[in-house]
């Protein structure tokens, strides 16, 4: 008899890409490269391609309710991430899913924007996501633009996005991906006044799907039990060299090359 043992299993609530840069399938992919298991819940559907979105439905919430219950009582998972939502409607059903597990550490990229801007959701979705789900997040996991929409600062730095984010969540990865500088300043702030720069060489080209990519790798890291910190490390090195190796599949972005396996090594 052959006994095998488990992966452990992360719960991913968010949106279908048919491009499949960004979304369920990135999850899926960055997932596998950490060695779990992804559970995908549609919350919901898009039209979309490697240049931009343009249109989105989301699902009814007992659908979704059904879909991450159907895997909660299954498995035992170790880590939830959640990414587009795309209504106040399915902010309150999420809160009401994660209410239920309080103990589960979770990811929240909170998907606002597409890679070539095209909106996934009003503004304020941003903000009940701030209000009602950051305090939930092990960790959250925004771009600048998406913090300047949570923070309601259309002009604000990193440093100021944090000061008005971090008393509604522990911990907070404001990634720095859509600048100019030479290099890449992903800075982790830390409630009580804590900081950390992560800093990369900045890569040629706009990349579709980076942002899905990076929280499910720190997902899958904190569900394999790394602590914070080093989580967050080794999800960023992951994240860069699926970039350098990104692929230009359609006529826009670049699509992060996620697999093989030992993407992780």
């Amino acid at each position: 008899m052959n006994i095998y043992s488990s992966r452990p299993v992360v719960l991913c609530l968010s949106g279908h890409d048919p491009s499949g840069g960004a979304g369920l399938q990135a999850d899926i992919e960055a997932l596998l490269a950490q060695g779990c298991h992804a559970a995908p819940a549609v919350t919901a559907l898009t039209v979309q391609d490697t240049v931009n979105v343009t249109d989105f439905r989301v699902l009814d919430r007992e659908w979704v309710l059904a879909q991450a219950n159907a895997v909660l009582n299954d498995s035992t998972v170790a880590a939830v991430k959640l990414g587009m939502l795309g209504s106040l409607e399915m902010v309150e059903t999420i809160v009401e899913l994660l209410a239920a597990h309080p103990h589960l550490p979770m990811v929240c990229d909170p998907v606002l924007r597409a890679g070539g801007g095209g909106r996934l959701g009003k503004d304020e979705v941003g903000y009940a996501m701030r209000e009602r789900l950051l305090p939930l997040a092990t960790i959250a996991t925004p771009n600048l633009p998406e913090a300047r929409i949570l923070a309601e600062l259309p002009e604000g730095t990193a440093d100021e996005c944090a000061e008005k984010l971090l008393p509604f969540c522990e911990h907070l990865l404001i990634t720095g991906g859509h600048g100019d500088e030479h290099e890449v300043h992903n800075r982790l702030y830390i409630r009580g006044g804590h900081s950390r720069t992560f800093t990369c060489q900045r890569l040629p080209g706009s990349y579709h799907g980076s942002g899905c990519t990076l929280a499910s790798a720190l997902a899958g890291r904190l569900a394999l039990g790394q602590d914070l910190i080093g989580a967050v490390q080794m999800a960023l090195d992951y994240t860069w060299r699926t970039l350098r190796d990104a692929e230009q599949l359609g006529r826009g972005q670049f699509v992060p090359r996620r697999l093989p396996l030992d993407f992780c090594s």
